[in-house]
């Protein structure tokens, strides 16, 4: 196929938006403005270190307002509806001054809004209402996000990130950029886009590409990219943690060759996705909590157990009590024997009280349960204040050192103000912990972040319960498109399609 040249831009006028979450539609706690981190004029323009290097000067880039917050509950619609009003009423005035050329749509693809089947759908076609049909308009995604046909027919150039746990999220973002600005600068028209779906829908934590499958499919992308016309491969995995028939896993091939080429190389990709489905399996080895404590006993230290279903980098409440419950009852830690970490619990009740007692004080604590109330609920202990610091994501945060009969167990928890992963090493050291000289930590994680993966010995995921479960069948969805797997296994006679946009 011939690309319609339009003329050569020297100057292209590229708006920047964009809102950024991951939602867990089975999390009790919704998300509001609180959570996030709101970026407008040059404050936005640093989100993105490249734009003094030398493809990127000649264009010029317009923000308007970008929303990041870590993955969560439901956004609520009030905080939604007003911040796509600034970027529609941004838009209006920029396009008022002069037709825009571009747009980078700075987004997650797992945000949930209330009331919304396709919330970024939704938002793409508000902001097409104001640039019209003929800008560019490119999207940089993470992997755990979906494309749905909304979405697809609204975007330009779509790419996401090629690695889980997510090491490229900037390089993605760069490419994105990249592809947009190179194709406005050379006067390119349009390309050609083919979206195939894939009746698959797992967690993160069985399709990193640490492992296998997932490694060989995201191996395949510089292959499929130096084929003639091929611009960009990109492959979703799609959100698990929300029930809507958009939540699914996804290929699209974007490019300048024969659109029938096209098809063909995102289907056949798409296939060998799909041929191997039975294939996906966890990035560790699974137990219970139970069984993890018993493993734990004799693993090699540090030991590490992912406490996966109140992951809040996934979405979870990060209250949930099972795993501490379980703590509090292990003998190994309790008697002092073990030296155990437990990150963290989102408590912002505990950790004032910690601040009122100052480090050194000791006091009783009711910790957890509240924000996700299902069993074992709130946790009562004592506890020495061993640390407490200002944490930059997580606010007033804790370590408490349980007590047992006056003395002090082997068991430290951590409690916060806010919502916070624990996932790399300068978070434990803020409050002076040190995982790596730990015998066991137990932490609300899924797949271990490099740090953590460096420093453990030995590691295991607790299948516990919570808003990002990792059974997804326990879950109960509803609402999402059949057959699907895993909640359906005789699926032999799935035919997949493409569509194709040229």
């Amino acid at each position: 196929m011939s690309v319609e040249a339009l003329p050569v831009m020297n100057h292209p006028r590229v708006a920047i938006v964009g809102i950024h979450i991951e939602s867990s539609t089975f999390s009790p706690q919704p998300a509001t403005a609180d959570d996030f981190e709101v970026t407008r004029g040059n404050a936005l323009l640093a989100r993105y270190p490249w734009l003094d290097e030398t493809w990127s000067q000649p264009v010029r880039w317009l923000p308007v307002l970008h929303a990041r917050a870590l993955p969560g509950g439901v956004l609520v619609r009030e905080t939604y509806e007003q911040w796509k009003a600034e970027i529609v009423e941004g838009l209006q005035s920029l396009t008022d001054e002069e037709p825009l050329d571009g747009l980078f749509f700075d987004i997650h693809g797992a945000m949930s809004v209330t009331g919304l089947e396709d919330a970024e759908g939704d938002l793409v076609e508000a902001v097409r209402s104001v640039i019209g049909p003929e800008p560019l308009v490119g999207a940089s995604m993470d992997l755990h996000g979906n494309v749905s046909e909304v979405l697809f027919e609204n975007l330009d150039l779509l790419t996401c990130y090629r690695m889980a746990p997510h090491e490229d999220a900037l390089e993605s973002r760069r490419r994105a950029m990249t592809q947009l600005a190179g194709r406005l600068l050379a006067g390119r028209g349009k390309p050609t886009k083919v979206l195939v779906h894939i009746p698959i829908l797992l967690p993160g934590e069985m399709t990193s590409t640490r492992i296998e499958p997932a490694r060989r499919l995201y191996a395949r992308i510089p292959y499929l990219e130096a084929q003639p016309g091929i611009l960009d491969a990109a492959f979703w995995i799609g959100f698990a943690w929300a029930d809507q028939p958009r939540c699914q896993a996804a290929v699209v091939v974007t490019g300048d060759g024969d659109p029938d080429n096209l098809r063909d190389v995102a289907l056949a990709w798409a296939n060998e996705i799909w041929a191997a489905r039975d294939e996906f399996e966890f990035v560790a080895p699974v137990d219970s909590m139970a069984g993890c404590l018993t493993w734990a006993e004799d693993a090699r230290r540090p030991t590490f157990i992912s406490d996966s279903g109140d992951n809040p980098g996934a979405g979870g409440a990060d209250d949930v009590t099972v795993a501490l419950a379980s703590l509090l009852a292990w003998e190994p830690t309790m008697s002092g024997r073990l030296q155990t970490i437990c990150a963290s619990l989102h408590d912002a009740a505990s950790a004032q009280r910690a601040a009122d007692l100052g480090e050194g004080g000791i006091g009783e604590f009711t910790v957890g349960g509240v924000i996700d109330p299902r069993e074992p609920g709130p946790q009562t202990l004592t506890a020495r204040v061993q640390a407490l610091v200002e944490d930059p994501d997580g606010g007033l945060s804790a370590a408490l050192r349980v007590l047992r009969d006056g003395k002090e167990s082997g068991l430290v928890v951590v409690v916060t103000s806010r919502r916070k992963q624990y996932s790399d090493a300068e978070s434990y050291a803020r409050l002076r912990l040190d995982p790596a000289g730990a015998d066991v930590v137990v932490v609300k994680i899924g797949y271990l972040e490099p740090d953590l993966f460096e420093m453990a010995a030995d590691w295991k995921m607790a299948l516990t319960p919570g808003g990002v479960d990792q059974d997804l069948v326990r879950l109960g969805h509803s609402r999402i498109r059949r057959p699907m797997v895993p909640f359906d296994r005789d699926v032999e006679s799935v035919r997949l399609t493409a569509i194709v946009r040229t």
